[in-house]
């Protein structure tokens, strides 16, 4: 049983906050540091995408590789180089963004790229919304999304929108229903729902917008809200669980470490689209899932950085 995430690996530069300000070099981009993450919890776990070839791209590979994550997958590329984000950090940890992408190297991952053995050499995949951004990577993610679910693994989404990514913003919510479509467990923050219920059923309260997903095939459907309880949704029943508290300094890989301590659990009981949904029929299955991710989650968002904040099993207990 093994996860492969699909996607972007960038660098972030982490602001030290002070005057003159100087920037941190970390690993990171989201479908990487999900990797990351669960592969730090114990599930063997692969990364696909495209690094540049140059020194940002070595040392994603490198740092993946010495985090336990399968790099086979991995592509390198001399027509772009890697991508770089500069993080800074306001006193509760929040982040803002400037990215230097496009043109980016984990944009031109083609379909012809993929080793079509990877789809049936592990039981799940996972994507987020960068990797939609641009029609070449929005199509590769489709095909690799369908050939998964062609393998019988568990898709995952993490929505994970970063708005000024996207070159077309009409383009965001047809190509994020596209994957909702085709995903078995779908995770949101507050904010991101708001939006699809806004692009998509503005005149219709929320719930609207939640029993669609549901509807399109997604067997459980997760949305987290900062501090805040975590609500989770099935098609026979909902509920919710409260995130530990905890003092936050960098919330850079929050998410990505919820998400990777989810599907380590899921990975270690689920081995096809059919044991997930059988899984997911009881509840207490789900919300042990999730509140065993908001304590990764919460470990994360206590420390500064990407890959280095994530955490191990032994951190966990």
């Amino acid at each position: 049983m093994s996860l492969v995430c699909f996607g972007e690996a960038l660098i972030d530069f982490l602001s030290d906050g002070k005057q003159p300000e100087s920037f941190t070099k970390f690993a990171g981009g989201a479908p990487a540091n999900v990797a990351v993450a669960a592969a730090k919890l114990g599930l063997k776990t692969s990364f696909c995408g495209m690094l540049g070839d140059d020194m940002f791209g070595h040392f994603i590979k490198q740092e993946l590789d010495q985090n336990g994550v399968n790099t086979r997958y991995c592509r390198f590329t001399n027509v772009a180089k890697t991508a770089l984000a500069f993080v800074s950090l306001d006193a509760t940890g929040e982040r803002s963004f400037s990215f230097y992408r496009p043109p980016a190297a984990d944009l031109l991952y083609s379909v012809d790229d993929f080793d079509h053995a990877m789809f049936t050499e592990h039981s799940i995949m996972h994507v987020c919304s960068n990797s939609l951004t641009e029609l070449n990577i929005y199509r590769t993610t489709i095909h690799g999304l369908s050939q998964a679910k062609k393998a019988d693994a568990i898709c995952s989404f993490d929505m994970n929108l970063r708005e000024s990514l996207w070159p077309n913003i009409s383009d965001i919510f047809d190509r994020i229903w596209h994957v909702i479509t085709l995903s078995d467990l779908v995770k949101l923050s507050f904010e991101e729902l708001e939006f699809l219920n806004e692009k998509g059923h503005p005149t219709l309260p929320i719930e609207h917008t939640i029993d669609a997903i549901l509807k399109a095939g997604v067997t459980c459907l997760v949305v987290t809200n900062g501090g805040d309880a975590i609500r989770y949704y099935h098609a026979d029943f909902t509920g919710d669980i409260s995130p530990p508290e905890t003092n936050v300094v960098d919330t850079t890989a929050a998410g990505d470490a919820f998400i990777g301590g989810m599907l380590s659990k899921i990975g270690q009981r689920c081995r096809s689209k059919l044991s997930f949904s059988e899984f997911c029929q009881t509840q207490s299955n789900i919300e042990d899932t999730i509140t065993f991710a908001a304590r990764a989650g919460a470990f994360a968002v206590s420390r500064y950085g990407a890959f280095v904040s994530l955490p191990s099993e032994a951190d966990l207990l």
